[in-house]
């Protein structure tokens, strides 16, 4: 895939996970947290993308980590691949594709896309809607 323009400008300011995720609360035994409260993070190296990181590995024993993509209309992950983690994705809002391998795969609510370690893949927002995406890495990618 490739990476064309994308306007910063449009990135969402407000917070409004109770959309994407029921009471947008997150429960563990060490710590309970507001989603909305915790920052996105641009993507250094894919404009127009940014994480929230939920779960990280410094919880998990490195075991899992866990992360709300936001894709901006438009905008892509380009190929790239994870050499040792698994990852799954759970699409929670907008649509656009999964380029997976050797096939391209529709990412809209309620898909799931599960990436071998190793396995090369892209992501891309269709225009004109944000993709919402909840990214699984184990082991944990931060």
């Amino acid at each position: 895939m490739r990476q064309e323009h994308c306007d910063e400008s449009t990135q969402e300011r407000t917070c409004d996970l109770s959309k994407l995720a029921g009471a947008a609360r997150l429960t563990s035994p060490s710590r309970e947290a507001d989603l909305c409260a915790l920052p996105w993070n641009p993507h250094p190296s894919f404009p127009g993308v940014a994480l929230k990181h939920l779960v990280t590995g410094a919880e998990t024993g490195g075991a899992l980590s866990a992360h709300l993509v936001r894709v901006q209309p438009g905008c892509c992950l380009m190929e790239h691949r994870h050499a040792d983690k698994l990852e799954l994705h759970e699409v929670v809002r907008g649509a656009g594709t999964c380029a997976l391998a050797d096939k391209t795969v529709r990412y809209e609510p309620g898909a799931c896309g599960l990436i071998p370690a190793g396995v090369p893949h892209s992501v891309r927002a269709d225009a004109g809607e944000t993709l919402y995406i909840l990214a699984k890495f184990a082991p944990a990618l931060l």
